[in-house]
């Protein structure tokens, strides 16, 4: 060894004397804590970055070598813990996500189901609407036709009792004559009654056409329920 390498020596002495405490606090309190703790890591790049400084102000190799393997080792866990906690949140935000799209599918598919519901029964509605319109106008119009068919019977039955008064007036009148006047009268009577008869027969023909197309509007009235239904 030579003499200019003494003072070194004892001040790396010093040093190794020094450090005994960090040591122990090292080994008693740092290393119960978690590798990736913040506090251990500052700890432990703190004394290697001292380890280094000294030992490369010493000539040290060992203590230089030392120190920079503890502090890379600091700082490579500090590295992961980083990335451990951005991937954390990056799984968080991809739960959040997940979570938020998920009640906003479950939201679309309640709505849509909300939505055909209220659907169906607007259609049911309107059809029933319209099913009921139906129905009135068919009324309706069989009522306007029995009310036709009711004022032309009644015109034609009021024409038979005028026919039938005014043949019983030319009757009584040919009974008070006994002259050939009155024969004619009396013939002329029978051919009022055969007009009579005649109308009488177009009275009847008249109602039997209207019960035929009574029957007509019923049966198309049932066929348009039995359609619409």
């Amino acid at each position: 060894m030579k003499i200019s390498d003494v003072p070194f020596a004892i001040l790396r002495l010093q040093y190794r004397a020094a450090r005994v405490p960090l040591q122990i606090v090292e080994e008693q309190v740092v290393a119960r804590l978690d590798n990736e703790s913040p506090a251990r890591l500052v700890y432990e790049r703190s004394l290697g970055a001292l380890d280094v400084t000294v030992g490369n102000l010493l000539g040290d190799p060992k203590i230089a070598e030392r120190g920079a393997a503890l502090a890379e080792r600091s700082e490579a866990l500090r590295l992961a813990a980083e990335l451990d906690a951005e991937a954390g949140a990056e799984v968080r935000d991809a739960g959040q996500e997940f979570k938020a799209r998920r009640e906003e599918a479950n939201q679309q598919r309640q709505n849509a189901q909300e939505t055909k519901q209220k659907t169906m029964q607007e259609s049911r509605q309107q059809a029933e609407e319209r099913k009921r319109s139906a129905a009135k106008n068919a009324a309706d119009r069989v009522s306007a036709v029995k009310e036709r068919v009711d004022k032309s019977a009644a015109q034609r039955t009021a024409a038979v009792e005028n026919a039938k008064q005014t043949e019983q007036a030319s009757i009584g009148a040919a009974e008070k004559t006994v002259t050939k006047a009155a024969q004619a009268k009396l013939e002329d009577a029978q051919d009022r009654r055969s007009e009579a008869a005649s109308i009488r027969n177009d009275a009847d023909r008249v109602n039997k056409l209207a019960d035929v197309e009574k029957e007509k509007r019923q049966e198309a009235r049932a066929a348009e329920k039995n359609g619409s239904s």
